[in-house]
């Protein structure tokens, strides 16, 4: 049981995060699917008209945009709509990660290497130390860096300034974000889950771009499996169209799509092997659940924070998997999708007085 569930989650074709073999692509064919406005920009159109409006009037002011927090979950297109609003806006970018900004000095470089008006962008921000967001909290607020220069009686504080710009940071945790932090942000944006229309429609212009023929019945049936994500309907999208090159005649056909997607173990609800072994290991080994978090790391072989921060969210979302006080339990939904009895309602009840008399 172990051994099956020793698998990389990176490397999960349906990982919403971004992984090793996204970089690699990126290099070449993944930055053209990227859009470079707003209109081009599918989805998320309560944030689009909301951003036509506060760019329109930040450059009738002749200002930089306000800050903005992007968050919501991986794989929405938080690093894109930054490239957009800094295109939007006529400005500069430059990117960077919370992780990455180990010292107060790597942050005081950036900032002070920044122009009139441009966008530095944070992807993970959540992820900063405290003292990298003591210098960032005068940054933000007076666009000055406050510098301690000399140690102990004859130590002093410069004030540098800084060109007025515009920091959007992106997470996937806003609520890890600290109070001071967060509430320096002007605007707030949360990118939801797309629709199968949107995702289709985004599938079927990245296949214009890399050239791939597709029938809208096949970007459908991509976006349909794609767990409302675009990372993950695009990166399905390259695999379907190898399966198009090689088993059929190029084209990616609603057949193809389904044979491919198949051979690759998603389901029609984007489901694939790990997520379908973490389910029935709660139904054999727990009668369902409940179960604890612990409990079922050890069972399955994976990390707890990776069950609960990759596996568990799109399994709540669409109803297969509910979090109780007492652990983790298997909906009826998750059993009709494997093609298991449900078990009725006196069985269960006879199970979890079993578990609790520990007989």
């Amino acid at each position: 049981m172990t051994q099956d569930f020793e698998t990389d989650f990176e490397n999960r074709i349906v990982s919403a995060s971004f992984t090793p073999a996204d970089a690699a692509e990126e290099v070449g064919e993944e930055l053209s699917l990227r859009p470079q406005s707003l209109s081009d920009y599918v989805g998320q159109e309560k944030i689009k008209e909301n951003l036509r409006v506060f760019i329109q009037a930040a450059k009738l002011r002749g200002e930089a945009l306000d800050h903005i927090l992007l968050y919501g979950p991986p794989g929405l297109g938080k690093t894109t709509l930054s490239h957009i609003i800094a295109n939007e806006m006529g400005v500069g970018i430059k990117i960077t990660s919370g992780p990455a900004i180990e010292k107060p000095g790597d942050l005081a470089a950036i900032l002070s290497s920044l122009s009139a008006g441009d966008v530095l962008f944070i992807d993970e921000i959540h992820r900063l130390s405290r003292a990298i967001e003591e210098i960032l909290y005068p940054a933000m607020e007076d666009f000055a860096l406050d510098i301690m220069m000399g140690q102990g009686p004859a130590a002093r504080s410069i004030r540098i300034p800084l060109e007025r710009f515009t920091l959007i940071g992106a997470t996937t945790r806003a609520g890890s974000l600290s109070a001071p932090l967060r509430d320096r942000f002007g605007m707030l944006m949360r990118l939801e889950l797309y629709t199968n229309e949107e995702l289709a429609s985004i599938v079927s212009r990245s296949a214009g771009i890399l050239g791939i023929p597709i029938e809208p019945t096949g970007a459908l049936e991509i976006a349909s499996r794609s767990r409302g994500t675009p990372r993950i309907a695009n990166r399905l999208l390259k695999r379907v169209r190898d399966f198009a090159m090689v088993k059929g005649d190029g084209v990616v056909t609603d057949a193809i799509a389904k044979m491919a997607l198949e051979r690759l173990e998603v389901d029609h609800l984007g489901l694939d092997q790990v997520d379908r072994k973490l389910l029935t290991a709660i139904i054999r080994n727990f009668s369902g659940g409940p179960v604890g978090l612990e409990t079922l790391s050890a069972t399955i072989g994976e990390e707890a924070v990776t069950i609960e921060d990759v596996y568990e969210p799109y399994l709540m979302q669409i109803g297969f998997l509910s979090r109780t006080p007492r652990g983790r339990c298997v909906t009826p939904h998750a059993y009709r999708h494997l093609g298991i009895s449900v078990p009725t309602e006196s069985a269960q009840l006879r199970m979890e007085g079993f578990e609790e008399d520990g007989n």
